[in-house]
């Protein structure tokens, strides 16, 4: 759908900025006041990293005429394979002072705002108020629904863009016209299910791709022309060269943005998504292993200690069979390693990867070098048709990630249905190599399947109630 424009138009553009944007103004969808209006526009870039460089370049040659960019971080060399608004020279220095410099570089003209600080609870509601339109280059989840809820509460739009690897998304998030990021993830995964580029990698170029479009989406919404993919879920595999949109529809019982929204401020996001410390985080990082590797471990009877670090009453609630309960404070305080087995690799699990990762910290720390835990928790164990704990918990990301049609229906629901899905869904269902939907009232058992990264398409919620759409790889 089309959406007016964002901004008015300046007043004027100069002799230089006419010979400027020469390209922009022969465009009759842009033309003159197409131009002015990107002129007059405030941009914010949240991120000047993989995919806030890109955007903030071509921000910048389009003639956007305020670019704020906010990053705390300073450059290293490794990001230098795909931050392409770094240089060698600028290794060390502040992300936000190096963009600045390379904007100018390329276009004078643009008012750069350097915001040389975390984003955070304090500042983001202040910082985004200054701004029309907001870039999401962000890299973790917190940000991310931290970004969302800020704008979703100020009432403004914003551009949201995420790589991985061979695989990118991209969205228009705007509440008062389609749905928000809530409404397409509804929580987040569990710590350790979704690796970071500097843990799982990404291709350099992915950034290019997905950054542009981020821009070309900014460019509509601030000039008011083309229809913007508010309501619309871009994805984009560069290994198999396709880009598919999926709809989004607004849900109307979202947190956030729905009839009866139960999150009217900001609220603690680390806790949210269940955010670990720098240490956890560190030692899970090759250490981590899916629910359906722990099946495999335990069919083939390998020399295994499995522990559940929960509390009691979680463990006699539901817990996975064989495993022995040491809670957590047992391993923080010292006591719970000397009933370690020196002899057997120890795997830890929890509820959902947060406290594994916090003990497997302390264990590699004691010397378990091989010591593993389990990303997901016992919500990843948990199969589909269960009655275990958290029955309304949503997995999102990993748990459209299927292996096989084999797979697919060996974990569906008794009279679960695999289908083309409603209009616009991905793919008619007639060739097997395209996507389908497969409909499933809650697939956190879908998150166990180990699979090619490239084959993810990621969550297609439909709406109408606790029915979530997953498209998947048939």
């Amino acid at each position: 759908m089309s959406l007016p424009p964002l901004v008015e138009p300046a007043a004027e553009l100069t002799v230089d900025e006419v010979r400027r944007y020469s390209r922009h103004l022969i465009i009759p969808d842009v033309g003159m006041t197409g131009q002015k209006r990107l002129k007059n526009a405030k941009v914010l870039v949240v991120g000047a990293g993989g995919l806030g460089s890109p955007a903030l370049l071509y921000l910048a040659a389009a003639g956007v005429g305020t670019l704020g960019i906010i990053d705390f971080d300073v450059v290293d060399e490794s990001n230098l394979q795909r931050q392409i608004i770094h240089g060698q020279s600028d290794v060390g220095r502040p992300k936000a002072e190096s963009a600045r410099d390379s904007i100018l570089e390329i276009n004078p003209l643009v008012n750069v705002v350097v915001h040389d600080v975390r984003l955070d609870n304090d500042n983001v509601m202040e910082i985004f108020s200054q701004y029309d339109l907001i870039v999401d280059g962000t890299d973790n989840f917190a940000t991310r629904y931290m970004v969302n809820d800020a704008c979703v509460l100020l009432g403004k739009p914003y551009v949201w863009g995420s790589i991985y690897r061979f695989d990118g998304q991209a969205s228009v998030f705007w509440a008062e016209y389609g749905p928000c990021y809530r409404c397409l993830y509804p929580e987040p995964p569990p710590p350790g299910m979704v690796p970071s580029c500097a843990e799982g990698g990404v291709l350099g170029v992915l950034c290019a791709s997905i950054g542009s479009i981020q821009v070309n989406e900014a460019i509509k919404l601030l000039t008011g022309i083309g229809e913007p993919l508010a309501g619309r879920l871009m994805i984009y595999d560069a290994l198999e060269m396709t880009y598919r949109t999926v709809k989004v529809r607004k849900d109307p019982e979202c947190a956030v943005c729905g009839k009866n929204p139960t999150i009217t401020e900001l609220i603690d996001y680390d806790a949210f998504c269940g955010a670990v410390s720098d240490e956890a985080a560190e030692a899970v990082v090759g250490s981590t292993i899916s629910a359906k590797d722990l099946s495999a471990m335990l069919d083939r009877g390998d020399n295994v200690y499995l522990v559940d670090v929960r509390e009691p009453n979680e463990y006699e609630i539901v817990s996975i069979p064989g495993a022995t309960l040491i809670p957590k404070g047992e391993f923080l305080n010292g006591s719970a390693l000397e009933k370690m087995p020196q002899d057997k690799q120890i795997v830890l699990h929890c509820k959902s990867g947060a406290r594994s990762a916090e003990v497997l910290a302390v264990l590699k720390n004691a010397g378990f070098s091989d010591a593993v835990h389990v990303g997901g928790g016992v919500l990843a164990q948990r199969p589909v048709d269960g009655d275990g704990v958290d029955g309304g918990y949503r997995q999102q990301v990993a748990a459209a990630l299927v292996q096989d049609r084999a797979h697919v229906h060996e974990r569906l629901q008794p009279g679960a249905e695999t289908a083309a899905g409603p209009p616009g869904a991905l793919g008619d269902g007639a060739d097997p190599s395209e996507p389908r939907c497969v409909q499933v009232e809650d697939p956190v058992g879908l998150a166990v399947a180990d699979r090619p990264q490239h084959d993810r398409l990621g969550p297609y919620r439909s709406g109408h109630g606790s029915i979530k759409l997953y498209l998947v790889k048939l």
